[in-house]
């Protein structure tokens, strides 16, 4: 089972964890979008990462996520027959091999287990984080089933002025487009420590900014209902709570961050851990 084409929708299978929430997330926007669907399983190596290991352990490794792997395929093409399903069963440890896939598709999916920043940072299995930092396509973090109980269906996408921000609010268009939802989007302002402008002066500038950003892609995206709201506070909460129920949250990244995952900026490691919904993650290129 092999084969990425550039127009790929990638999905990590963890070899281990639950993988359904993430697997049909990615599947349903597969059938979407009209693109196939790719699914990725690495099996790290157990001892040393130099030279091949073919050790009955990791032999048997590699046999128990071939079997996860078909398993996760099937289950994929009963959801959506006419989406073109393929696997790919990779060595290597997950982020790296994953975050090397972002190179070539247009989305990667992951699920999450919602570790603490410091749990994230130590676990040998944490993919989220590094993947996000380092991704060359966006990154759907799904870590709950939906919680979605307003109707129409809303997206939220965050922005601040940054080309990142915007490379993020053209995609939230183009998500809700898809989806028939309407778009929520927000800008955050906390306030300084030390304010010298008039704070309704702040909040107007912040409201010309949210009109000024989505003016043209409004007329691009005429069915696509579209609310402006500035909030007020610390901007992980504030965007966290305004998503809530929404079909997902959208936020830019600045730059490229290391495996680590340290550049990839507080408010989307924020998101990662308190969002409820999918957390989708866009690189400005």
């Amino acid at each position: 089972m092999s084969g990425s084409r550039g127009c790929d929708i990638v999905v990590g299978i963890d070899p281990v964890r639950e993988w359904h929430l993430p697997l049909a997330w990615a599947a349903d926007e597969a059938q979407r979008r009209r693109l196939h669907l790719r699914l990725v399983l690495a099996v790290p190596p157990q001892h040393d990462t130099h030279h091949v290991d073919d050790t009955p352990g990791q032999s048997a490794l590699r046999r128990a996520g071939a079997d996860r792997l078909e398993q996760a395929c099937d289950w994929a093409r009963d959801r959506h027959p006419e989406v073109e399903v393929t696997g790919d069963l990779l060595g290597g440890f997950p982020a790296p091999v994953l975050g090397s896939a972002t190179t070539e598709a247009r989305l990667v999916v992951l699920g999450s287990r919602h570790l603490s920043r410091t749990a994230e940072f130590f676990s040998a299995g944490s993919i989220t984080v590094p993947v996000s930092a380092q991704a060359r396509c966006p990154v759907v973090v799904v870590g709950e089933a939906e919680h979605v109980s307003q109707q129409p269906p809303y997206v939220v996408v965050g922005i601040d002025g940054s080309a990142s921000a915007t490379a993020a609010l053209a995609f939230a268009f183009d998500d809700a487009d898809l989806r028939g939802a309407a778009l929520r989007v927000v800008c955050v302002w906390q306030r300084p420590v030390f304010m010298l402008d008039d704070e309704e002066v702040a909040l107007r500038a912040q409201r010309i900014l949210l009109s000024e950003a989505t003016a043209g892609l409004s007329d691009k995206h005429p069915d696509v209902h579209v609310t402006h709201e500035v909030l007020t506070g610390h901007p992980v909460e504030e965007l966290a709570r305004a998503a809530e129920h929404a079909l997902a949250v959208v936020v830019g990244r600045r730059g490229r961050g290391g495996y680590t995952g340290m550049r990839l900026g507080s408010v989307v490691h924020g998101l990662l851990h308190r969002a409820r919904c999918p957390v989708i993650t866009v690189p400005t290129e």
